[in-house]
């Protein structure tokens, strides 16, 4: 009995070699069709904030196993909170901004609560976003918010449609179904974090509400969404990391779009993504410890190039390397203001924590 037991080992071993092959090549498969798909659908229609899916779809594919009730939920609740901020802001409370700030940092501070907990991620990046860049858009450019709300909320449902169809085509292997569990965080952590992430970026959204500095809306979006990443006990090795990260991809945005100036075909462009999204997914799926690493680059990539590539500004090029300069910018001001934060216990905000 203990002979064929032994025989049966190297024969179990090496199956679950092979299935686990399996498993990383459909999911760098899913993932590279899936940014591919992205790049084509939003480039080819190319409605307001359409640069935004192919993000939306990595990041699905990377920290979903597969879609689920909770990702639709997700999704409308997301459109209808994105509608009602579009809304509100069409009546004109953006040119009050002692009224605006307030509100717009309680509805940030909700979102990086929310955002600590894997079931509400997706909706939290969306809130983030929807929070600062409408009203931004309604005080530069009334009328616009509401037209770009639709914008964002419809980006995310082709994101979501991209990712159950890349499912219904190619369904997960792993035998293993995926918890999406609450926050393993307590209460009071994360409104610490929170708060602290809240101080880290409210200063400089302030900063252009305040002086309605056009062009910086790549600037915000980028501080608003990595600024929770860099809040935690060790915020100035993380925000080093988002430097790098923001860095490397400045740097391949700059390849790609010169080689995009030399071959300005749609086809090519996609391949490109596609090209890059096989190698990011390869590190990602191998590794899953430097997942973030990776899929932060690759996020920067895609923003930069693809924002770039949908502008109708007759100054591209120079709205390019501007663009480059803001992340550049982003991970400076991400490294100081971290600094700040970590060389500070901030008493006060445990106290009214433990409250």
């Amino acid at each position: 009995m203990s002979d064929s037991i032994r025989e049966q080992e190297p024969i179990a071993a090496a199956n679950k070699e092979l299935l686990d092959e399996a498993i990383y090549t459909r999911r760098v498969l899913r993932f590279t069709l899936g940014i591919g798909l992205a790049v084509a659908v939003s480039s080819i229609w190319a409605w307001p904030l359409a640069f935004i899916v192919p993000v939306f779809v990595a990041k699905f594919l990377v920290d979903r196993q597969e879609p689920t009730v909770q990702t639709v939920y997700e999704l409308l609740i997301s459109m209808i909170c994105t509608i009602a901020i579009a809304w509100l802001v069409s009546f004109g409370p953006t040119q009050y901004p002692l009224v605006l700030l307030p509100l717009l940092a309680m509805m940030m501070l909700w979102g990086y609560y929310l955002f600590s907990s894997p079931k509400w991620n997706f909706f939290a990046t969306i809130l983030i976003v929807a929070t600062l860049l409408l009203p931004y858009l309604g005080l530069l450019q009334p009328g616009a918010s509401l037209m770009v709300g639709v914008g964002l909320s419809f980006s995310g449902v082709v994101a979501v449609s991209i990712f159950a169809l890349l499912h219904v085509l190619l369904p997960d292997l792993s035998p293993e179904r995926e918890l999406l569990a609450g926050a393993e965080q307590s209460h009071d952590e994360r409104t610490h974090e929170a708060f602290r992430a809240l101080i880290l970026a409210f200063p400089v959204i302030s900063f252009f509400y305040f002086l309605e500095i056009s062009g910086a809306l790549l600037t915000m979006i980028f501080i608003a969404i990595l600024s929770l990443q860099a809040a935690g006990a060790k915020s100035i090795k993380v925000s080093l990391f988002l430097l790098i990260t923001n860095g490397i991809g400045g740097v391949l945005a700059i390849v790609f779009y010169n080689l995009l100036t030399i071959v300005p075909e749609l086809p090519f462009y996609i391949g490109m993504a596609m090209l890059a999204a096989l190698f990011f997914g390869q590190k990602i799926y191998a590794d899953p410890a430097k997942a973030p690493l990776f899929a932060g680059i690759l996020s920067a990539l895609l923003v930069v190039v693809g924002s770039t590539v949908s502008s109708t500004d007759k100054d591209v090029a120079i709205n390019f390397y501007l663009r480059i300069l803001q992340l550049f910018f982003v991970g400076v001001y991400m490294v100081f203001a971290s600094f700040y934060l970590e060389s500070r216990d901030w008493k006060f905000l445990k106290k009214r924590n433990s409250l």
